[in-house]
């Protein structure tokens, strides 16, 4: 059966990093797209990276370029969002999702989520 367990989030202040840990079961990272997305109260969610099968691609959205960074640990069958600079605006929860191909980040090729991890950020 395939897993998603998130790890990680807290309450940090502004300026501040934190590192989400999503560690799969069930499957292989390198069959699978993995990415993170988040979602904020009153709003859609949203793709934040995505690492696509293979690791050949790496994807960005325009909230997280330059200060987030995805990473994969293959040994642990973890996949790693590192956060810095954390803004208000970055208050979510945050999830890990798989899915047999990515789509520059986009919710739809992606069937298996985690039951996401809450990350707020606040001083």
């Amino acid at each position: 059966q395939l897993q998603l367990v998130e790890s990680g989030g807290g309450l940090v202040q502004p300026g501040g990093s934190l590192r989400l840990s999503c560690a799969a079961s069930g499957f292989s990272l390198d069959d699978y797209a993995i990415g993170w997305f988040r979602q904020a109260p009153g709003k859609e969610r949203e793709g934040v990276s995505c690492i696509s099968n293979r690791n050949e691609n790496v994807f960005y959205g325009d909230s997280g370029k330059g200060r987030f960074t995805i990473s994969i640990n293959k040994a642990k069958n973890t996949v790693y969002l590192q956060m810095n600079n954390l803004k208000p605006e970055d208050t979510a929860v945050y999830y890990c999702s798989a899915g047999l191909a990515d789509d520059e980040c986009r919710e739809s090729p992606y069937d298996y989520w985690g039951q996401g991890t809450q990350v707020t950020v606040s001083s």
